[in-house]
């Protein structure tokens, strides 16, 4: 988790997850993954899915388009830096709605500017239109789409690219030092998208 994905949780998602119920995470980073440790812990069932084979999982080495899992079976799904690397997206955004119960929720959180990263394959970049779009194209009612740098606020002129915490000290050093002269800033931009599955 970089810290403007994290920042983005914060500020948008963290409060649909109180209380949630049934909670399933795709690809976690790691048990809890960091964004449960940012929920209540506790007041959730948080369930736990992914294509490897880690024990820890809850559902292990899945078909990233079949998940074992029965119709309308989560509260609320989520997934942080994994919409990216899920080749076909609109396939597994149906799979997403498919185990979510009416009423719940969708949330993804995924990397607008982030450079290419392969794990195993990097496919995608989306905006909220794209986002939307993908949605919509499961059946899903968007209640939020946003792309934006949280971590970058305050600063006049930003550019997208990675994360600052990922950038050497000096250069953030020199960018801080040279924005009020209308130099920009590199920062993160991820786009975190809230969507719910309709009652009727």
């Amino acid at each position: 988790m970089h810290n403007n994905s994290r920042l983005i949780f914060e500020t948008y998602a963290q409060r649909y997850f109180k209380d949630a119920g049934r909670v399933l995470e795709i690809g976690p980073s790691d048990f809890p993954s960091p964004y449960c440790k940012l929920t209540e812990e506790g007041s959730n069932q948080w369930d736990t899915l992914d294509i490897t084979d880690d024990d820890r999982l809850t559902y292990k080495g899945v078909d990233p388009y079949s998940f074992p899992i029965e119709d309308e079976s989560y509260d609320l799904v989520f997934s942080a830096q994994v919409f990216e690397h899920v080749p076909k997206i609109w396939i597994w955004m149906k799979e997403l709605a498919r185990i979510t119960r009416k009423g719940g929720r969708i949330i993804t959180i995924n990397p607008m500017s982030w450079p290419y990263h392969e794990h195993p394959q990097d496919c995608w970049r989306a905006y909220p239109d794209g986002m939307r779009a993908v949605s919509e194209d499961a059946g899903l009612e968007i209640i939020l789409s946003k792309c934006e740098s949280i971590e970058s606020r305050g600063f006049k002129k930003v550019v997208p690219g990675i994360g600052m915490e990922w950038q050497s000290k000096k250069r953030i050093m020199i960018s801080k030092m040279l924005a009020p002269l209308g130099f920009p800033i590199e920062a993160a931009f991820d786009t975190v998208t809230v969507a719910e599955k309709p009652t009727d």
